[in-house]
């Protein structure tokens, strides 16, 4: 064991690189997944403003309404749902940042 502990040491006389290390690639994953998650949020609003312009759109034509009008009114539901759904990414972008620097003060 003690051989083992000794070869480690050799390697790495100064603990303080691990936790430099660590704190890099936490940073590194942080900002990846948080790239991926704005991503993931653009994909869903954008298949939610699809499926519900399409869900307005079948369903007036089933229902046999005049077609210019069901076209007008899918494109009104898809427009609005879309910028609901961005209205709803930027809201949450700026209460992230607003607790963030709330924290910050905090730590001071």
């Amino acid at each position: 064991m003690s051989a083992h502990k000794q070869h480690c040491e050799r390697l790495n006389p100064h603990g303080s690189d691990d936790d430099m290390i660590e704190r890099l690639v936490e940073a590194r994953l942080a900002e990846r997944f948080e790239a991926e998650s704005f991503h993931w949020r653009m994909r869903l609003i954008a298949i939610e403003t699809v499926i519900m312009g399409l869900l307005v759109l079948a369903t007036g034509l089933v229902l046999k309404q005049p077609f210019m009008m069901v076209v007008r009114a899918s494109v009104l539901i898809a427009g609005s749902c879309l910028v609901t759904g961005l209205l709803l990414v930027g809201l949450s972008a700026i209460s992230t940042k607003v607790l963030h620097r709330i924290r910050g003060r905090r730590l001071r």
